[in-house]
């Protein structure tokens, strides 16, 4: 049966903004059509003005329902405001939709019980246990917390497949869900991936004040939040500068910023009040939100990449500097343990200014080390991250969860 029929896949997100799971939902509708499946994304929010392109152009149809809901109540309350938008999303799909073969659920797993209504078969997609993201620190917040981690436990555990993003996510999932674990329930993984052929010819020049042209940069790109840990860049790039007579090179801070979200506001107001506290300011450069265009234009020029998370769940932005032929640098925990090979695509370092500013250092005096390691990092990612093979594995996880 499997290859024969064409299978009606709804996917179910809450928000369909810039970030590496959004690019997951984005990979998974273009591969799913390519594979001559019928796709629709369902989402509680999609601005046009902040999206994938590809979410605006006609790929894939996507559809919204309740973005009239509050995200946050008096900027607190954040976990039930956003189960209340995902549980109407799903509400609306039963009653205005028919049965889906399949529905691929992402992040939030309370949705699952209502999609299962109509007898779908529903694949869970977790980039990361949500009780282990939220606070715990007061009596207060656990209480609040309680019945929101039980939900999750217990939600997760009606899907009919489960798969995460990494080795290190799965073993995580283990020791979280311990009654799911107990039960023999084994997530799948599915790495995400990336398009290769779409950075396979990068501007080699970046157009953007700020920067002049022939001017070497380190390239962070990742949203403005703290757990992002976006001023570990900072802080080994002063290093860096403090040890090289070139002060021309620069450091680029990129990446997903929303006004709305105050957190958003606050890491940049940090960010750039720490860059003036060690004085370099006229050394980094702020481009956030920055389009896909001047992305592309950064990636294609960069010396290298900085990725500062420490234990992220897998990272989508190492694959794309690796697919733009760029070396990456990243913490020596989670999923880049799983994507960066040490010393041949990028180097892994301790999350410290000093071992990231040492590895920086590397690029610096070997120039020729970037174009090396990046020659590997492409081949690498080609071989291992490609969006047809990432596509390929997704529909077999969907056939498996229909043959359950």
């Amino acid at each position: 049966m499997e290859g024969k029929r064409k299978l009606s896949v709804a996917i179910c997100h809450p928000d369909l903004g810039i970030g590496g799971a959004e690019r997951l939902i984005v990979d998974a509708a273009l591969e799913l059509k390519n594979n001559g499946h019928d796709v629709r994304v369902f989402t509680a929010h999609h601005d046009p003005r902040r999206c994938f392109e590809e979410t605006v152009n006609g790929s894939f149809p996507v559809t919204v329902y309740g973005d009239f809901l509050p995200r946050n109540v008096w900027n607190k309350l954040h976990a039930i405001c956003a189960y209340i938008r995902c549980v109407f999303v799903a509400v609306c799909m039963v009653l205005f939709w028919p049965k889906f073969d399949v529905v691929l659920v992402d992040q939030v797993s309370a949705v699952i019980p209502i999609l299962k209504i109509k007898r779908s078969k529903i694949v869970f997609y977790c980039h990361f246990p949500d009780l282990l993201l939220a606070p715990h620190t007061t009596t207060i917040k656990r209480l609040y917390r309680k019945p929101i981690d039980w939900l999750e436990e217990t939600t997760t555990g009606m899907a009919d497949r489960i798969l995460v993003n990494s080795n290190f996510t799965a073993s995580t999932f283990a020791r979280t869900f311990r009654k799911l674990h107990a039960r023999g329930l084994r997530p799948s993984v599915l790495y995400p991936a990336v398009d290769v052929e779409q950075f396979a010819s990068l501007p080699e020049k970046a157009n953007v004040d700020g920067l002049p042209a022939e001017t070497p940069f380190f390239l962070s790109i990742n949203r403005f939040e703290r757990k992002k840990n976006v001023s570990l860049a900072v802080s080994a790039f002063d290093i860096v500068l403090s040890q090289i007579e070139n002060t021309q090179v620069k450091l680029v801070l990129a990446g997903g910023f929303d006004r709305r979200v105050t957190e958003n506001c606050e890491v940049l107001d940090d960010l750039q009040d720490l860059a003036r506290k060690l004085g370099i300011s006229e050394h980094v450069l702020f481009l956030p939100s920055c389009s896909t265009q001047t992305r592309d234009e950064l990636l294609g020029s960069c010396v290298c990449v900085i990725y500062t998370p420490s234990d992220e769940h897998f990272g989508i932005v190492p694959l794309e500097a690796m697919a733009a032929g760029k070396p990456v640098i990243a913490c020596r925990s989670g999923g880049p343990m799983e994507s960066v090979l040490h010393a041949k695509t990028g180097f892994l370092c301790d999350p410290k200014p000093a071992a990231f500013a040492s590895a920086m250092l590397e690029f610096v005096k070997d120039p020729n080390l970037a174009k090396s390691m990046g020659s590997s990092a492409r081949s690498h990612v080609r071989d291992r991250f490609s969006r047809q093979t990432f596509g390929s594995r997704l529909v077999q996880e969907l056939w498996c969860a229909l043959s359950r």
